[in-house]
């Protein structure tokens, strides 16, 4: 796909009159480019770009290259990736799995400004990526929150996966946000003059929204392991419980114990063995001894 570059927005245009224009954007699958050597000689490009894992931003004499691999925000989505090379009059596109593309394809029908450079495109390009990204955020806080909920009320059930895997979702984005922040900072320095002074205040707003993006994810972090630690005191209050209850259990059998043991010495001289009553006493004698238990148990607030 190719567009031009003009006053209002970006406008769809043919391959034949792309290189006919003053400032123009490509888009190419990444298999067309790797098989297409003249696109390759044409811009002297020889970055090895066969994978795509993480986001940079490189500045060389006569362009910038970066690669920018966007994490998968649920189970139903895949992580996507595309490479960017930046000249002065063209931006060349290089899409792995159709993102990119879809992307372009919405700026060139919502831009409608005045002035429209191709400076401006690139940063609307790369803003699209984090238009949802804060509402993403809030979703995970809301999980971790119902977490927390479940937690409290008895009904935390496997919390261990369901915890692990939202704190693996929030690592990665806090890297993906830091390496955005990253292309941010390397498209501000414009070591090499690629874009006008004037348009270079638009990546500065960038930076600092990909810098508060990866705040928010820090945040969320230290709520998930907040919330971990309220897991672990709870299971600590329910073992105390637990223990509090066989406590007070072998308090009140140990007295007990001791008559039962006290009375199976068989020895041959023991009075209480031959008295007539001597059943219903000890029967008698063990439950005032449960019964006194109880009373200063409950009245000490251990019931």
């Amino acid at each position: 796909m190719y567009y031009a570059v003009l006053e209002d927005g970006i406008r769809r245009i043919e391959e034949k009159s792309f290189f006919q224009e003053k400032k123009g954007i490509c888009i190419l699958p990444l298999e067309e480019w790797q098989d297409n050597p003249v696109w390759k000689e044409k811009f002297s490009i020889w970055h090895n770009i066969d994978s795509m894992h993480y986001c940079k931003m490189e500045s060389y004499r006569d362009f910038l290259f970066g690669t920018v691999c966007v994490p998968a925000k649920g189970k139903k989505e895949k992580e996507s990736s595309f490479a960017i090379y930046i000249r002065k009059d063209y931006v060349i596109l290089l899409d792995k799995d159709g993102l990119a593309k879809e992307k372009v394809a919405k700026i060139s029908k919502e831009v409608t400004r005045n002035e429209y450079s191709l400076e401006r495109f690139v940063y609307d390009f790369l803003q699209s990526f984090l238009s949802d990204d804060l509402i993403f955020l809030e979703k995970i806080e809301q999980e971790i929150a119902e977490i927390e909920e479940d937690i409290l009320e008895g009904r935390a059930e496997h919390f261990s996966f369901h915890m692990l895997r939202i704190k693996k979702l929030i690592a990665k984005f806090y890297h993906y946000y830091s390496q955005l922040t990253e292309i941010g900072d390397e498209i501000l320095e414009n070591q090499e003059g690629f874009f006008d002074k004037e348009e270079i205040q638009f990546y500065r707003r960038y930076t600092d929204r990909v810098s508060r993006l990866a705040g928010e994810t820090q945040l969320l972090r230290e709520y998930a392991m907040q919330v971990q630690e309220v897991y672990q005191s709870e299971i600590e209050i329910r073992q105390n419980d637990v223990m509090k209850i066989l406590t007070i259990v072998t308090t009140i059998f140990l007295p007990l114990s001791l008559v039962a043991g006290w009375y199976g010495m068989n020895f041959i001289y023991m009075p209480e063995l031959s008295y007539r009553y001597a059943y219903p006493v000890v029967i008698g004698i063990s439950l005032l001894i449960v019964g006194i238990s109880l009373i200063i148990f409950k009245k000490k607030k251990y019931l």
